[in-house]
């Protein structure tokens, strides 16, 4: 893992903390919902049984999280992205389309992205996270 790379899977692991994402990490065989990340010790911990607390810690590196492919949204996910951004003809001479989302929407896509544990960064197809089988986040996102 490049150092770009793992800056870039730090900076997407922080921003899903609050939301509960799960994680494989393949040093210690196990996955579990992310519970903090250290980033002086280059590590982060995973719940191994919430129940009773228990934890494991594993590199940042190690850990690759569990998200859902933009294409995989449901209707009513596609709606609700549909009312923030939308696809306005260009400005210039390209039929290319342009997709336009409002300043003030900004917030409120990435947090319904990261609460739903959508792969808005492209992280799967990069290698540095895994598709989440299908019904994984089922009751989170309800």
């Amino acid at each position: 893992m490049t150092q770009e790379e793992k800056q870039l899977l730090l900076k997407d692991l922080c921003a899903r903390l609050p939301y509960g994402v799960i994680c494989r990490a393949n040093e210690i065989n196990l996955d579990g919902e992310l519970l903090f990340i250290n980033k002086i010790y280059n590590i982060v911990a995973l719940y191994n049984d919430k129940a009773t607390g228990k934890f494991d810690t594993c590199p940042i590196d190690d850990v690759k999280p569990y998200l859902r492919p933009m294409s995989s949204m449901t209707e009513e996910e596609k709606t609700k992205v549909n009312e923030l951004i939308y696809n306005r003809e260009s400005i210039f001479t390209s039929p290319v389309p342009v997709w336009v989302i409002n300043e003030s929407d900004i917030e409120t896509y990435i947090d319904f992205c990261l609460e739903r544990h959508l792969d808005w960064r492209g992280l799967i197809e990069k290698g540095l996270a895994l598709e989440a089988p299908e019904g994984m986040y089922k009751n989170k996102t309800e």
